[in-house]
């Protein structure tokens, strides 16, 4: 479900999460989420370090190039029911002509991993992206080491569309990138993810 927020920004509610606008209480995280484990996923095996002076030039940057339309893309900060900051999902490189767009996300806290949280996201900004920005198409990389997403993937309706061999390095191991995409005519909706991956339950347990 989505609402409008005051700032303008959509609220889109969900079982386990919903999904915010990327605010103070997000950005304050996002040093230790961009140099903790999640990040080694994200960036597909790097290891870097960012300082927070390297964050906040970046996010100045992206906003430069949103308010120039060069990069169009929308970011949700993704917390729990109780309102605990847990990740964040971004909708990016927003192609109006074409309609199509990039994912990326992660859950920046390990003890949310496997947990449903990060399925219950991507359920909602699937059905935000095709039925409130009209988008056709969505595609997503990671690597092959990527285990729990690729078992994502295959589980919300994905096709893997693109295989590099040998493509990126994770602690000294040569691994694939793969390419997943999804069209909107294939997409059933929320509701019927939602029962087919039976989340109910599990949200029922959560709130228990």
């Amino acid at each position: 479900m989505a609402h409008s927020t005051d700032s303008g920004h959509p609220l889109l509610e969900g079982l386990l999460v919903d999904l915010t606008p990327f605010d103070k209480r997000f950005v304050e995280l996002e040093h230790k989420w961009e140099n903790g484990p999640a990040a080694f996923w994200g960036d597909m095996g790097d290891r870097q370090f960012f300082t927070r002076d390297h964050l906040r030039s970046r996010r100045e940057r992206n906003a430069a190039e949103r308010e120039n339309d060069s990069s169009p893309a929308v970011t949700f900060g993704i917390q729990t029911k109780d309102s605990t900051p847990i990740g964040l999902f971004v909708v990016a490189y927003i192609q109006p002509a074409f309609r199509t767009a990039i994912l990326g996300a992660y859950i920046g806290e390990p003890e949310y991993w496997g947990g449903g949280y990060g399925t219950d996201a991507l359920l909602l900004v699937v059905d935000y992206a095709f039925d409130w920005l009209d988008l056709r198409r969505l595609w997503l990389v990671t690597m092959s080491l990527n285990a729990r997403v690729l078992r994502q993937m295959d589980k919300v309706g994905f096709t893997m569309e693109n295989r590099q061999r040998n493509a990126t390095l994770a602690d000294g191991t040569w691994y694939d990138i793969v390419m997943y995409g999804l069209l909107r005519d294939e997409w059933p909706g929320r509701a019927a993810m939602l029962e087919r991956l039976n989340l109910w339950p599990r949200a029922q347990a959560t709130k228990g």
